[in-house]
């Protein structure tokens, strides 16, 4: 069965961190482009960051909305053949549902974008609760 699977969320004051982690089952990560998305109570669900697809010798060019550029970073490791987002200085407003969400790219794809409608495999996601 292909799915992802999120982790690492949790409860945390304001100004902590989290290490959030995608893992793929039933395939590999290496040739698709990851992106994190998220969800506050009672709101839509956002883009939050997104990765390209592995590419050897060549950057990642990972890409972050606006509201978490300078705290959160992508990331992928490959030994562990997952995708994590490293998530710092948080806010109250960062709380939600954070899912993993990826869809299958080629190299010569151009930079990933946050766009929803782009990606058809998804986690069930991880709760991310910042409150002191």
């Amino acid at each position: 069965q292909l799915q992802l699977v999120e982790s690492g969320g949790g409860l945390v004051q304001p100004g902590g961190s989290l290490r959030l982690s995608c893992a793929a089952s039933g395939f590999t990560l290496d040739s698709y482009a990851v992106a994190w998305f998220r969800q506050a109570p009672g709101k839509g669900r956002e883009g939050v960051s997104c990765i390209r697809r592995s590419r050897v010798f060549l950057p990642n060019d990972p890409n972050y909305a606006d509201s978490v550029k300078g705290r959160f970073t992508i990331s992928r490791d490959n030994d562990k053949k997952t995708v994590s987002l490293q998530i710092s200085s948080l806010k109250p407003e960062d709380t939600g549902v954070y899912y993993c969400a990826a869809k299958a790219a080629f190299r010569s794809d151009p930079d990933c974008r946050l766009i929803e409608s782009e990606y058809y495999r998804w986690g069930q996601g991880t709760q991310v609760t910042v409150s002191s």
